[in-house]
């Protein structure tokens, strides 16, 4: 599609709403669509996802920090790969690969990729830091 990813731009928009609303944001539907294909064994390395995520992520957290907006999460797009608006399922948005296409249910088989175990970790090692625990005790939680 040719659209630009702009990090800077987001947190731009966060601190901008924020103070001119000074009510509490809450990104929601932030993500990339990918054309990505599953070859049935090894898993999809989706490196521009986590590249886009991470670093969307870090503007959000300057945006708090840096900038004084109040910030209450972020949710990507969908957990797994739904059909876009347009009914199509060329571009991809999740970190779960549903294994069908536009026209083929295939064995709509769900395949976590390599993003959804980048999430996973990003999960687990900032609830420690919320929480105020280990690692290890957050497991337990």
């Amino acid at each position: 599609m040719g659209w630009a990813i702009d990090p800077l731009g987001f947190r731009n928009a966060i601190t901008t709403m924020y103070n001119y609303c000074r009510i509490p944001i809450f990104p929601i539907e932030n993500g990339i669509g990918l054309k990505e294909t599953w070859d049935g064994e090894h898993m999809i390395e989706d490196d521009e996802r986590i590249a886009y995520h991470r670093d969307h992520i870090k503007a959000m957290k300057d945006a708090i920090f840096d900038d004084g907006a109040e910030v209450l999460g972020y949710l990507g797009w969908g957990l797994i790969d739904i059909p876009s608006s347009h009914a199509d399922m060329e571009k991809r948005y999740g970190a779960v690969y549903v294994n069908r296409s536009n026209h083929d249910l295939k064995d709509l088989k769900r395949v976590p990729k390599k993003s959804f175990y980048w999430f996973q970790k990003v999960l687990k090692d900032n609830l420690a830091l919320a929480c105020g625990l280990t690692n290890t005790l957050c497991r337990q939680l």
